[in-house]
């Protein structure tokens, strides 16, 4: 008995799964059919998308230098039916634009322009009938040439570099430190130096060595392109040094003397640039014409000039004690 109940149940189980199974095929079949439909309608409407076309310069002459490259890359937006879109976009892609270097170099100016008509004049030839052109971007080419005119220039950085606290740059190094440049005689002339690109490097203590590109001159080619910088921080350390005073502005007939004849200037330094410091590379002066026109019982000295590697140069002293004498 219990035997035959289990057949039944099992029958009964088999037949149900068999319709259901039937029912969801019949729904998948619908779906999909109603999916179609929905693509096919979407695809027939009228979009606009934004296509890439490359661009290709040709016929170049072996003895011109490209100094500044084109736009390897048209970016066009289009409209036309979905379908047609969406050959371009997952298709085998759009013949490129060519553009042939004589049809458009002027070798009087080392330019070449390309203007909108013919690219427009090229995509037509490449896309459908029914595709409108809406924009074209950029609106017209441009590049650069030269018949080997070059020029030595510096490198130069350009940037926000700034050690961390208690430290300063002592040093800048460039591999190499001139590159070539190759332009028009008129943009060598203008041309005195070639900049890195932009850096900021802050709150470093150890040295830095990295390749950095150089900044683009639109119509200029710099060979090599990118250079190598070293950047030496140094630790700042305070300091001081006498110095003799001296006066200026005196009349030949006269001479000034100061108690004491010398004066002490603190500064900060980076410990590598203490030992190439003496006195003769400071100036501190006490002005006659100062004193002949405010007369009082000390005299005021300044510091004229520190080096370069100093930095707040300051004197421990701004007034002394002088005697104007009678040659």
């Amino acid at each position: 008995m219990a035997l035959g109940l289990t057949r039944v149940a099992e029958k009964v189980r088999s037949f149900l799964f068999r319709l259901l199974n039937k029912e969801f095929l019949i729904f998948l079949f619908f779906l999909a059919l109603s999916g179609i439909f929905w693509l096919v309608m979407t695809l027939n409407e009228d979009y606009e998308r934004e296509i890439y076309v490359p661009v290709q310069l040709s016929g170049v002459p072996k003895n011109a230098v490209i100094t500044s490259e084109m736009d390897d890359t048209l970016r066009v937006t289009v409209r036309d039916k979905g379908f047609v879109l969406a050959s371009y976009v997952y298709g085998e892609g759009i013949r490129p634009v060519i553009v042939a270097f004589n049809t458009f170099a002027n070798t009087s100016k080392g330019k070449g322009t390309v203007p909108i008509g013919e690219l427009q004049r090229q995509l037509s030839q490449r896309l459908a009938a029914s595709t409108k052109v809406v924009s074209i971007k950029p609106d017209r080419l441009e590049f650069f040439f030269n018949h080997g005119l070059t020029k030595r220039v510096p490198v130069r950085l350009s940037g926000s570099v700034v050690p961390g606290k208690s430290y300063y740059l002592s040093q800048v190094q460039f591999w190499p430190e001139m590159v070539t440049i190759y332009a028009s005689k008129q943009l060598l002339d203008s041309v005195k130096y070639v900049s890195t690109e932009y850096l900021r490097i802050t709150n470093f203590e150890d040295t830095i060595v990295r390749d950095v590109p150089l900044a683009k001159i639109k119509g200029v080619k710099s060979v090599p392109q990118t250079v190598r910088i070293g950047l030496y921080p140094d630790v700042l350390t305070e300091e001081s040094i006498e110095v003799p005073i001296k006066a200026v502005n005196m009349p030949d007939d006269k001479l000034l003397r100061t108690f004491p004849g010398k004066v002490v200037v603190k500064f900060t330094v980076g410990a590598g640039m203490v030992r190439n410091l003496s006195s003769e590379q400071f100036s501190v002066v006490a002005d006659y014409n100062e004193l002949s026109e405010n007369a009082s019982d000390k005299c005021t000295i300044h510091l004229l000039k520190s080096p370069q590697a100093v930095r707040n140069a300051k004197l421990e002293t701004t007034q002394v004690d002088y005697l104007i004498e009678q040659k």
